[in-house]
């Protein structure tokens, strides 16, 4: 281990009081040595929970086994947690994906959602190419208090939810697409510019930032905040 890692991370423990939100620890970029050190401090039995993000599968295979044994991770959102938040009671948030090429952002979405302990369902495969299967889930997308939506390509689904629904909506923009997707760059200013008011839109691929804004929603209608 080098002398930058033996300096680790300074959390910011005082977060959560506040602004409502714990913080994460964004794990792409770290060296190895500074990920198990933190895992170890923050896995199941652990006092504090803490959620890991952009945890890549091949970082978490080097981890030594009995580590991974503490640590819930799931491959697909590359998230992270020893334990969950307490649960919360009284709203809800429906995370809506497009496709499930937009799996990776949907479920970082909902992976935060439940780490954070906010009850939530997941509705992939609801995008407009096949509109049908958006209004057969519309009531019970409606019944939730919050949505994300998840979409890639031309993201027009954001815009086709926004005329659908009165809930407060946040979109996240995705990676997914060819050529002239522009690697979520389509995505991004369709929803910038979508004829839907009120719409509120994160940066591509970023499932937690969209999973926290639900959150502060949700921590008001709760009255957590």
């Amino acid at each position: 281990m080098t002398a930058d890692c033996e300096i680790g991370v300074l959390f910011d423990h005082a977060r959560t009081g506040r602004i409502g939100l714990p913080e994460a620890v964004f794990c792409q970029g770290k060296h190895v040595s500074v990920v198990e050190k933190l895992l170890r401090e923050f896995s199941a039995g652990q006092e504090r929970a803490v959620l890991f993000t952009r945890l890549a599968p091949e970082v978490f295979a080097e981890m030594p086994g009995d580590l991974r044994d503490k640590i819930n991770y799931h491959p697909v959102s590359r998230t992270a947690f020893g334990r969950t938040l307490p649960p919360r009671s009284g709203a809800s948030v429906a995370v809506v994906s497009a496709g499930s090429a937009d799996a990776f952002v949907t479920w970082e979405a909902a992976r935060t959602l439940e780490y954070l302990g906010i009850a939530h369902s997941v509705y992939e495969d609801s995008g407009v190419a096949g509109l049908w299967r958006l209004a057969s889930r519309l009531e019970e997308v409606n019944s939730h208090q919050v949505l994300i939506v998840v979409a890639g390509l031309d993201a027009a689904l954001a815009s086709v939810l926004g005329g659908l629904t009165p809930k407060p909506i946040f979109a996240g923009p995705t990676s997914v697409g060819y050529g002239q997707a522009q690697a979520g760059l389509t995505a991004l200013n369709s929803m910038l510019v979508s004829c839907s008011p009120g719409i509120g839109v994160f940066n591509i691929d970023n499932g937690y930032g969209a999973a926290c804004a639900a959150a502060r929603v949700i921590n008001l209608l709760t009255g957590s905040a």
